[in-house]
């Protein structure tokens, strides 16, 4: 089985450096479509909205989706994957020795190829009874994005990723997420039962 590891080139701010660059968020708009939620940002020189990707929310079993589609969800960089729907990935497909061996810290992503589809394990906390941060979430859907992008992966599928027992706000999530792959063509698709 081959590995993929996904060296982080993202940094995260110090948290010196965060308290020192804080800047108000801008407020995203969203236009609801028959498939789902599209981020749109204007281009302030044209006049144009520019969004390649859609987030979709649905309700319904996460492993339902089609098996053309890759998976996400978080964890913590000690793989222990005890409670909530962790549980259920692991018991889906394993490869716990080949997550831990691919040595990913917070705001990485490690990568298990399963079939024709990736699973990806968003690294948002170091220890299963840590709590993640927007930053090291952000990070991790970055570090999985640029992985999509050099596998040709169009079509992503989730939980609410972060939210229930890790306990970030859905509203924030999806606002980052929207914000990573807007100038991207991969469509989200976010199960909640």
């Amino acid at each position: 089985m081959e590995k993929y590891l996904v060296p982080r080139k993202h940094k995260m701010e110090s948290e010196g450096e965060a308290s020192n660059s804080k800047q108000t968020p801008k407020k995203r708009k969203h236009h609801k479509h028959k498939f789902g939620y599209q981020s749109q940002q204007a281009d302030t020189q044209s006049g144009n909205s520019r969004s390649l990707s859609k987030l979709n929310e649905v309700q319904g079993d996460l492993f339902s989706c089609p098996v053309s589609d890759s998976l996400a969800h978080c964890i913590s960089a000690d793989a222990r994957m005890g409670k909530g729907i962790a549980v259920l990935f692991k018991n889906k497909f394993g490869g716990v020795e080949e997550i831990k061996s691919q040595g990913q810290k917070p705001g990485g992503v490690a990568i298990l190829k399963k079939g024709e589809r990736f699973v990806y394990y968003l690294v948002t906390k170091e220890k299963s009874f840590h709590k993640p941060t927007y930053k090291t979430l952000q990070s991790s859907l970055e570090a999985m994005r640029d992985h999509c992008l050099t596998h040709n992966v169009i079509s992503l599928s989730m939980p609410k990723i972060g939210c229930g027992l890790d306990g970030l706000q859905w509203y924030r999530v999806s606002g980052i997420i929207h914000q990573v792959f807007q100038d991207t063509n991969i469509n989200v698709t976010v199960y909640s039962l």
